[in-house]
């Protein structure tokens, strides 16, 4: 089983730019897809992005494709997600997620994704 440590958040202006990082622990770790939700105050969590296994291809959530870049490095078992013009409907606790064995890596669903870490809070000011 991945367990996953996020870090980066921070409060940043509308239109600037943080990365994120989620160090992930587990011999699974290379052999799975990888994600990134959030949770906004007072909504339910949602899908970001998901990477697959080598980090070769992403799949995004609307609100941030264009914007947003999730990037794995398999040597050091870290996951980024790079947020570029950030609005302030982007503020919101991300987490970083593992894919169970054998998902689809174009997966936003919930129950294809692992266990939550404790997250890491993103908010932008206008």
């Amino acid at each position: 089983q991945v367990q996953t440590v996020e870090s980066g958040g921070g409060l940043v202006q509308a239109g600037d730019s943080l990365r994120l990082s989620c160090a992930a622990s587990g011999r699974t770790f290379n052999v799975v897809a990888m994600g990134w939700f959030r949770q906004a105050p007072g909504k339910e969590r949602e899908f970001v992005a998901s990477t697959d296994v080598r980090g070769l291809s992403a799949y995004y959530a609307d609100s941030v494709r264009d914007r947003f870049t999730i990037s794995r490095d398999n040597a050091k078992n870290t996951v980024y997600l790079q947020m570029n013009s950030l609005k302030p409907e982007d503020t919101a606790v991300y987490y970083c997620r593992a894919g169970r064995p054998g998902i689809n890596w174009a997966s936003n669903r919930n129950a294809d994704f692992g266990s939550w870490g404790q997250g890491t809070q993103v908010t932008v000011s206008s």
